[in-house]
């Protein structure tokens, strides 16, 4: 699974593998599900060590931690003294339909009004069940979603084989590049200390795939701005996935704020951007335009449902896609999922995989890269690697707090209050992994990029 992922982020076919080790903690690590999450963390440790060799001449050694791995995939903070918001709405569930199950996706609050203008008069899920009990599954997921919804029908493997959209993510690399000939690069970099400071790059994502990727090349001391529209929330995911990181706010549907974000696009070296396949399209942000606009960017986008096919326009998240692609399963009259969201966090780092091989690749005048994965295709790599899928659904995972790592944790002051954060699940030799700056609530900062360390 590692030496696919690596194949899929990397120009060269004889990629070293990554020197691993146990670094610290003594609790045995998950199997399975872990597989996906540790061999993505690899990938993206692994390209760095690449990049820090070829811009700073030395390759430093690196360690992880499989059992942090998952810890970080759950969550990475444990308040001290108060209780995180929660990350779930309360309609956010699975139900049974007439003839199987669906699953809708309302944290968004606008994804929650359009749900529940499908489903009528009802105030609690409890009534949902009773009117969703009466639907045909696919008719409801059909209805929510063209509302401007999210749901999912629960699918087995072979109906999402068979389903247009799984066919064609199946027939999609894991990484999609495209590579273009450009100018030299605009970046400079200073110490192999924070050996990503001096590189600004602009956060178009949400919720946790896009942000977890952000998150690492804030780690290695990128300049991240994130951008979130007005009244925008993700409750307890925003502790996790704001640390390091600028969070600013534009309205996009503003002629003055969408001006203000093509003059960023301008002074950006990367742009990772999570919004659905036509979005950018549709606020006239063509590829060709980006490309008019800074010929030197990196452009690394992620969505749910892949590239191509008819759904890889439509709204989705991790759970949902699980549902859709067999990877969640009823068993006795439940629905069982993975132990937390791996296609996102897998999908996260592969992401900042890809954009530091973006970075190699236009430090040695090779062009400049735009790249695209989905939550779908890592889904498909779970589905494709030799692990029983059974056994994967039924593994234990880690319960949220700092347990043996408490003498490791960061102490951090986060604007919803004081936290422990875990150790990373991975050490880089020589590289300063501590965090410049604390989690800031969304639209906290100014839209702009910082002054450069």
């Amino acid at each position: 699974m590692y030496k696919s992922m690596m194949q899929a982020v990397c120009s060269e076919t004889d990629v070293s593998d990554i020197d691993l080790s146990m670094f610290v903690g003594a609790e045995e690590p998950l199997h399975g599900v872990n597989e996906l999450a540790a061999a993505s963390v690899r990938a993206a440790v692994s390209s760095t060590q690449m990049f820090i060799q070829e811009y700073f001449g030395t390759r430093p050694s690196a360690k992880m931690d499989r059992t942090l791995v998952d810890r970080w995939c759950v969550s990475s903070v444990t308040p001290t003294g108060w209780n995180l918001p929660s990350e779930w709405d309360e309609f956010a569930k699975d139900y049974q339909a007439r003839d199987g199950w669906i699953r809708l996706h309302t944290n968004a609050s606008h994804h929650r009004d359009c749900a529940l203008s499908v489903l009528g008069d009802v105030s609690t899920p409890e009534e949902a069940a009773e009117v969703i009990a009466n639907w045909n599954s696919s008719e409801l997921e059909s209805a929510i979603v063209n509302a401007g919804g999210c749901a999912a029908v629960l699918r087995n493997r072979q109906e999402w084989q068979s389903h247009p959209q799984g066919i064609a993510v199946a027939q999609e690399p894991i990484v999609n590049w495209d590579i273009t000939q450009s100018s030299s690069h605009h970046w400079k970099l200073h110490t192999s200390e924070l050996p990503l400071s001096g590189l600004r790059v602009l956060d178009l994502t949400r919720v946790i795939a896009g942000p977890v990727a952000t998150r690492f090349l804030a780690n290695l001391g990128a300049d991240v701005l994130r951008i979130d529209p007005p009244h925008w929330d993700e409750g307890g995911n925003t502790i996790d996935m704001a640390v390091g990181k600028t969070c600013a706010g534009l309205n996009l549907r503003e002629p003055e704020d969408l001006s203000r974000l093509i003059e960023l696009i301008k002074s950006a070296h990367v742009l990772v951007h999570g919004y659905r396949k036509d979005a950018l399209s549709r606020l006239g942000l063509t590829k060709s335009r980006l490309s008019e606009l800074n010929p030197a960017l990196i452009s690394v986008g992620v969505n749910a449902y892949g590239a191509t096919g008819p759904w890889q326009n439509r709204r989705g998240f991790d759970s949902l896609v699980q549902r859709s692609s067999g990877v969640a399963m009823e068993k006795s009259g439940i629905v069982t999922a993975l132990p937390y969201q791996a296609l996102d966090h897998s999908t996260g780092y592969l992401t900042a995989a890809t954009v530091m091989q973006a970075l190699r690749l236009q430090h040695a005048g090779g062009g400049v890269a735009s790249a695209h994965l989905s939550l779908a295709r890592q889904a498909q790599i779970l589905l494709d690697a030799d692990i029983d899928h059974t056994a994967m659904l039924a593994g234990k995972t880690h319960k949220n707090g700092a347990g043996v790592y408490t003498d490791y944790c960061f102490n951090e002051q986060t604007d919803w209050g004081p936290v422990l954060r875990l150790p990373l699940p991975y050490e880089i030799e020589g590289v300063n992994l501590n965090w410049m700056k604390p989690a800031k609530k969304l639209r906290s900062g100014l839209p702009e990029f910082g002054i450069i360390r």
